[in-house]
């Protein structure tokens, strides 16, 4: 059985009306359309304030410590930057660009995604902000990450971002992505379509770090497809409070060996509302993949975490993995694990556990002269390690600062 992919379609006025799923039904006619207009800079020469805030989720103002850059501040493109060694290994641009630039890429738009899915979509479709294309050119293999940043300067501003990134066969390379908003940003509206292509042996991890704002509402769009022998490696953290997340990003592994991981380490506090989770489909051969999350709920957050899996082929294989933290007794995890087998021989399995920290560990860690409050921040931390990830050391440190202050912060 072969799950075909959606075709595309056109917005409409109707779609843009249609309710949202998650627990408030935004009104995205409520928000502004009218940023400042910012031209054409290197990271170095944006705002202080601007490079803080996107240091925290990952974006160095060191240009040369990536191998690409490409900066967007509202609507507007700031930066578009490759870095001379890798001019013949990458291209990065605005996806407006590339769609001037090559005709071939209408094949990539707007093929993985649905306009009309929802009113997100069908958002992102009639009022496009850009957003960035990344290709990964044949045989390439990237040694220095990527960078890119979606940045929200303008209070209550709708940001509607569409982004493409194929990697070529034989390919290899690392996105970090940071989303985030200026300190004077309290309310607002970020939509993000991405569409990925990870072509046959080729290998692409991808990390992306949300840093909004506790009014704050983002609805990424997302879906990858897998080619012969094809990985791809999927990364998000969530460290700050939100008002609302949701998305549920899917991956179809077409090409035989083709595999897939979701990774997702999500903090919520004050009164986030997350719903987050990922979908696989293993269409072939040897297909494989898994969807790790960790989460983290206190004050009166609520923390959604999906995952579903679905066989079609008898000799694809996954696993789905839920671990729930909870740290006050007002905030609520759900674990939502779904598995299809549609082809005798898929090996799906999956485990959840939710609950508080474990007595037994608090008084272990005493044992060892670490006072209580010092234990418990030792538990959280070790609850959102991101070692496994692979991620670069620069990346991997900062990150790991922000968990710590994030553990202090949770106590």
């Amino acid at each position: 059985m072969v799950h075909e992919m959606p075709k595309s379609h056109k917005g409409s006025s109707k779609m843009k009306s249609k309710p949202d799923k998650s627990r408030s039904d935004l009104d995205v006619n409520s928000y502004t359309r009218k940023p400042k207009r910012w031209g054409s800079r290197s990271i170095a020469h944006l705002p202080e304030e601007f490079l803080k805030r996107a240091s925290e989720v990952g974006i160095v103002s060191e240009e040369n410590s990536r191998s690409a850059t490409y900066f967007q501040v509202d609507h507007s493109v700031t930066a578009e930057i490759v870095q001379n060694l890798f001019q013949d290994k990458i291209e990065v641009m605005s996806t407006k660009k590339a769609l001037k630039k090559y005709r071939w890429f209408k094949d990539y738009w707007w093929k993985l995604i649905n306009a009309d899915t929802d009113k997100f979509t069908a958002l992102a479709e009639t009022r496009w902000d850009q957003g960035y294309f990344i290709r990964i050119l044949e045989d390439q293999k990237v040694d220095f990450p990527l960078q890119a940043c979606l940045f929200v300067s303008t209070d209550n501003l709708n940001q509607n971002v569409h982004n493409v990134v194929i990697s070529e066969p034989g390919s290899e390379a690392q996105i970090i992505t940071g989303c985030t908003v200026h300190p004077s940003v309290h309310r607002g509206l970020h939509v993000g379509v991405s569409e990925f292509y990870i072509k046959e042996d080729a290998n692409l991890t991808f990390t992306m770090i949300h840093g909004w704002s506790q009014e704050f509402d983002s609805r990424p769009r997302s879906a990858a497809v897998i080619g012969d022998n094809g990985v791809f490696v999927s990364n998000y953290m969530c460290f700050k409070p939100v008002k609302s997340l949701q998305m549920y990003p899917v991956a179809y592994c077409r090409g035989v060996n083709s595999r897939v991981s979701f990774n997702n380490i999500l903090y919520a506090s004050e009164a986030s509302y997350i719903d987050a989770g990922a979908k696989i489909v293993l269409q072939n051969e040897g297909s494989g993949g898994e969807i790790i999350t960790r989460a983290i709920a206190t004050d009166k957050a609520k923390v959604y975490a999906r995952g579903f899996l679905q066989g079609e082929h008898g000799g694809s294989k996954a696993h789905l993995e839920c671990r729930g933290l909870l740290l006050s007794d007002e905030a609520e995890i759900y674990a939502v694990p779904e598995l299809l087998a549609t082809s005798q021989g898929a090996e799906l399995s999956h485990e959840a556990a939710v609950g508080k920290i474990a007595e037994e560990q608090i008084q272990y860690l005493m044992s060892r002269g670490f006072s209580e409050d010092e234990a418990s921040s030792l538990i959280v931390r070790g609850f959102m390690d991101v070692s496994i990830f692979g991620l670069p050391k620069d990346l991997e440190n900062s990150i790991k600062q922000m968990v710590d202050i994030t553990a202090q912060r949770a106590l």
